[in-house]
């Protein structure tokens, strides 16, 4: 086609629109559309600014108790009323923007020869004024000032959430039903919260330290935090009262398990608390009728678990027994706290520690740590020794797992970064290991 056609097409395409006179009442439905164009910024504002309102902000509104303050925080005490209420006034006045333009534009031009164009006017460009100005532009400046455009809508929301409370109890209980029927509960990993843990800053390590320790909690077994039978204070039924109060003392503990013949035999646990009305009575004293049913679990039993199975029978302390029924040890609650908030002492505890740092790295371990423990000190992962633990629990137990024999004062045992040197043994147990950790370069090679 010629340059000439096409301007004669243009023309002639152009020359199908018609336009009909100005009316007072077009004027007035021009000035109703502006009116209605500003309330829908107005309300879209509203819900960007109150949805935004920040803690800071929320502390002002409290501290600030004016009107408008508490009509702001009345709203927002009921989120779902508000978001329902301001949705149904931007959609009435959205509807009446558009029908209105429509009626306007039907009114002033005669789109009856070129519906094409008629089409892009009254859809195309009337939907874009209205999402911009209606609502892209009021809520990035609502956002920008969220204070002060809540303060401003504070009343008039107030208002509008009134009118529209039947529809609002509608809106939100029809809401709160298809949620109930249709919604599937989302249930997080823990491997989904140890990744939001480890993206989280670090200005709090204590805080970040409890909070592993809760996401870990429901994973942790009996076994991973009790104290093992070598190193519990233990009395036979047949001791005198005057030894009982001599190891009562001595050790300092509350609670004591007792035996009959073997550890494997526990019979019950002393309260200490119980003999205390009893302290002057002669060494051949009946203490035995003193004792409380022992609580036995498994030694793979979760330790959440356990700690609601304290909580409900208002006990302290078990008796950890292995799958033969031998006794493995004993756990309290305050262990199981301790997998939590880290170590709690009082002021009857004495300072022992397990283990001592003699540089960067080398470090001097008792056998018996649990390997947990032994994670947490060197701030490793303490899945590091699964492909070699076995059933061990003990730094002491995987080394003997690794070599499968005793080994001998000074042996050397290799192990990924760590190199593991006996530094005192008996002819029963590993009890002092000295740990060498790898250069750093060598770790991360590994």
């Amino acid at each position: 086609m010629e340059p000439g056609e096409h301007l004669i097409a243009n023309t002639i395409f152009l020359a199908d629109i018609s336009f009909h006179p100005i009316t007072w009442g077009i004027v007035f439905g021009i000035v109703v559309l502006l009116i209605l164009l500003v309330l829908s910024s107005l309300v879209s504002g509203s819900e960007s600014a109150f949805f935004s309102l920040s803690p800071v902000n929320l502390k002002y509104l409290e501290d600030n108790p004016t009107k408008t303050n508490a009509v702001i925080l009345r709203l927002l005490a009921e989120p779902e009323q508000l978001l329902a209420s301001i949705l149904i006034a931007n959609n009435f006045i959205n509807v009446g923007i558009v029908i209105l333009s429509a009626f306007i534009t039907n009114a002033t031009i005669d789109f009856s020869h070129s519906p094409i164009i008629g089409f892009v006017v009254q859809v195309v460009v009337i939907t874009f004024i209205l999402l911009l100005f209606g609502e892209i532009i009021p809520k990035i400046l609502a956002t920008s000032k969220a204070l002060s455009f809540a303060r401003f809508m504070a009343f008039p929301l107030f208002v509008i959430t009134k009118v529209f409370k039947p529809f609002n109890y509608l809106l939100v209980s029809s809401t709160a039903q298809m949620n109930k029927r249709f919604s599937q509960k989302r249930n997080i990993s823990i491997d989904e919260l140890s990744d939001a843990l480890e993206i989280t800053s670090g200005h709090h390590p204590e805080e970040k330290k409890i909070l592993e320790g809760i996401v870990t909690f429901g994973h942790t077994e009996v076994r991973e935090i009790m104290k093992p039978r070598l190193d519990v204070v233990a009395l036979d039924i047949s001791t005198g009262f005057n030894k009982l109060k001599s190891v009562v003392v001595e050790s300092g503990y509350s609670r004591i398990p007792v035996y009959e013949h073997s550890f494997d035999e526990i019979r019950g646990v002393l309260y200490v608390k119980d003999m205390l009305p009893h302290i002057d009575e002669p060494d051949d004293f009946n203490w035995q009728a003193l004792l409380r049913e022992p609580y036995f679990i498994p030694e793979s039993k979760k330790i959440n678990v356990l700690l609601s199975e304290f909580q409900a029978n208002r006990i302290h302390l078990a008796i950890v027994v292995d799958e033969y029924g031998g006794t493995c040890g004993i756990v309290s609650l305050e262990d199981i706290l301790e997998e939590i908030v880290g170590e709690i002492s009082d002021e009857s505890d004495e300072e022992v520690s397990l283990y001592t740092k003699i540089d960067d790295n080398n470090y001097l371990f008792e056998g018996k740590i649990l390997l947990n423990d032994f994670a947490k000190v060197l701030n490793v992962n303490d899945s590091i020794f699964d492909d070699v633990r076995g059933e061990a629990e003990t730094l002491a137990g995987v080394i003997l797992e690794m070599v499968g024999h005793l080994p001998n004062k000074n042996d050397t045992i290799k192990h990924k970064y760590f190199k593991f040197t006996i530094d005192s043994v008996d002819n029963k147990r590993i009890r002092r290991i000295k740990v060498t950790l790898a250069m750093q370069s060598e770790k991360n090679e590994k």
